[in-house]
């Protein structure tokens, strides 16, 4: 599963990202990914939740190459996945990533009108050729990959959907500096 998002990402023309739940792993600082993984598997060992923790630092590489679109519902930026430092110090990294010409973030605040929900994270990766272009799902099971067209054409009229909704990036930074100083 991992190396198949790993790859994923980096065959990618372009990356568009909804988080609901938490900040997406291509945003996370080390801190926050090793407490995510860590409350997802408490039975891993530490040596196995050094590797998740590394793995998803290494996957942050493809934001220098890739352009990446994240669309980040205002629980994913709240969920304190540990302590008052950790949720600070991530809300700082995606301020600072999000200043990367190639990476927009953009938020959904709980008060917006006209969101019902992406029901759940999406992760849409477009292919050099649209034949290629690839959506990742988290269900229960596990992730899924979704690429029949008229799966793709939905989960592209939904990432639209969610897109329109959202603060445009300046304001959507000042949103994140604000959530930021209420820690």
């Amino acid at each position: 599963m991992f190396c198949d998002l790993a790859e994923l990402e980096h065959h990618a023309s372009f990356l568009q990202e909804v988080a609901t739940a938490h900040v997406p792993g291509l945003l996370q600082t080390e801190e926050y990914a090793r407490a995510v993984f860590a409350y997802w598997r408490p039975e891993l060992p530490e040596s196995a939740l050094e590797l998740r923790v590394e793995h998803r630092m290494r996957r942050k590489g493809v934001l220098g190459t890739t352009p990446y679109l994240a669309v980040l519902h205002e629980p994913a930026l709240r969920t304190r996945v540990a302590d008052r430092r950790v949720a600070r110090a991530q809300l700082d990294a995606v301020l600072g990533l999000s200043e990367a010409p190639e990476v927009t973030v953009r938020v959904i605040p709980f008060d917006v009108d006209g969101f019902a929900g992406a029901s759940a994270e999406l992760l849409y990766a477009a292919g050099r050729v649209s034949a290629l272009d690839t959506a990742q799902r988290d269900t229960p099971q596990g992730p899924a990959f979704v690429d029949a067209p008229a799966q793709l054409l939905s989960m592209r009229t939904l990432f639209r959907k969610v897109e329109e909704v959202s603060l445009e990036p300046s304001r959507s930074r000042d949103y994140i500096h604000h959530l930021a100083k209420e820690l």
